[in-house]
């Protein structure tokens, strides 16, 4: 991370009136979070993620998929928010107008002060009827399921069908009211900062260039290059829970959240 880097987009978003914050799995990875791929360990390792996210796999096998998932959300329970989401919330403090979108489907924004991220990618936080969509809540106290063991997800309190992880899976859509807030946001943003995101998985991949081709400045924070460094105007290569506070402190001279 270049130092005069840091420095330039301090100053930009120092005077952003309208930022928006996206934030991908390298942000929660940096709390110990597994990425995506990354979740299937120990006995989970038998089984392909991609063949357990798919609406076809719960049909099929409901108490496995729901188990890998309560078994994920165990893990996030564990995880608890680093530097960089605490220097999220601290910018959305110092200006009203910020909007978090987050592909991430943990509530380490929301944990770290965040008010109403927008989750792109739906929630572990927010399982719902697979028959109505009707809300559940969330389970507490359950014993977390034996890596590769099922797991019986409890049944709709309106239709009694089983409940489903609130997140998206492939062959789904995104959730349209979140999506459509993202858009909004891209089109209106001043400044986008785009942190831990590979820049591959579309359609939210489109949310930085949307903000872009508008006429907005984009900076861009990951230790990696990514597809998305063509578009940024910036590009601080480094890990978000180093680089966000650095950047408070550019923009705003204050001690950042630690």
């Amino acid at each position: 991370m270049e130092l005069s880097g840091t420095a330039e987009a301090g100053k930009l978003l120092a005077r952003a009136r309208r930022p928006v914050v996206f934030t991908g799995a390298g942000m929660s990875a940096e709390s110990g979070v597994p990425t995506f791929r990354d979740a299937l360990t120990g006995l989970w390792e038998q089984f392909d993620a991609q063949a357990l996210a798919t609406p076809e796999a719960f049909r099929a096998d409901p108490a496995l998929v729901w188990g890998w998932y309560e078994w994920r959300r165990t893990a996030v329970r564990r995880a608890e928010p680093n530097p960089g989401h605490r220097a999220v919330a601290a910018i959305e403090a110092r200006v009203p107008g910020t909007v978090v979108v987050t592909q991430n489907v943990d509530d380490l924004h929301e944990r770290a002060g965040s008010a109403a991220p927008v989750h792109l990618h739906g929630s572990l936080f927010a399982p719902r009827c697979s028959a109505c969509a009707h809300p559940a809540p969330v389970p507490d106290g359950v014993a977390e399921p034996g890596e590769g063991r099922p797991l019986t997800p409890p049944r709709c309190g309106r239709c009694d069908a089983p409940v489903r992880p609130g997140v998206v899976w492939f062959g789904e859509a995104l959730p349209e009211q979140a999506f459509e807030a993202a858009v909004e946001a891209a089109y209106r943003c001043d400044v986008l900062l785009t942190v831990g995101t590979s820049g591959l998985v579309y359609p939210a991949a489109e949310i930085p260039q949307v903000a872009a081709r508008l006429g907005a400045t984009v900076i861009q924070i990951n230790p990696e290059e990514t597809p998305l460094d063509a578009v940024c105007e910036l590009n601080l290569h480094g890990p978000a829970a180093h680089v966000l506070p650095a950047l408070v402190r550019a923009a705003w001279g204050d001690a950042a959240p630690a």
